[in-house]
């Protein structure tokens, strides 16, 4: 199998202005370890499990730095128990919102963007949890509701 860099009769391709770039980007398998992290939100969505199917809250946190800048981490809020409904709420009233009924949140979700927090990385076994610890950025706004 032939492989090229070029086409003929063109100028070789030159890939050295993104050497450093390269060096610095994560590789996709790179694992954030277990540690607290700054994040903001930077996309929030309503959506279903793959597996079950059931309702979920699907957060893409980025994080702020120093270590780890503009990684990912993902935080899913399955809904299929009282008490994941429960974890849900904390986690909302951690980020300032605050609302009467679950089923208005397709309606605040665009409220969560931006909203910078502390966060907690823990893996137990396989899986890997996010925890909020705290919203950060002017104190918490917990207690003021949207």
């Amino acid at each position: 199998m032939e492989t090229t860099t070029q086409f003929p009769g063109d100028d070789p391709v030159d890939l050295s202005r993104f050497d450093e770039a390269f060096a610095a980007a994560p590789a996709e398998d790179d694992e954030v370890p277990d540690a607290k992290y700054e994040v903001t939100v930077e996309k929030v969505e309503l959506t279903r499990s793959q597996t079950s199917g059931n309702p979920m809250l699907k957060w893409m946190l980025k994080i702020l730095g120093p270590e780890h800048e503009g990684q990912i981490l993902w935080r899913h809020n399955v809904l299929l128990t009282d008490e994941n409904v429960a974890w849900l709420k904390k986690d909302l009233k951690k980020c300032g919102l605050e609302i009467a009924k679950i089923s208005d949140l397709p309606a605040h979700l665009e409220r969560l963007l931006d909203v910078r927090l502390l966060v907690t990385k823990k893996t137990s076994g396989e899986y890997a949890n996010i925890y909020f610890n705290r919203r950060l950025e002017g104190g918490d706004t917990a207690g003021t509701p949207f």
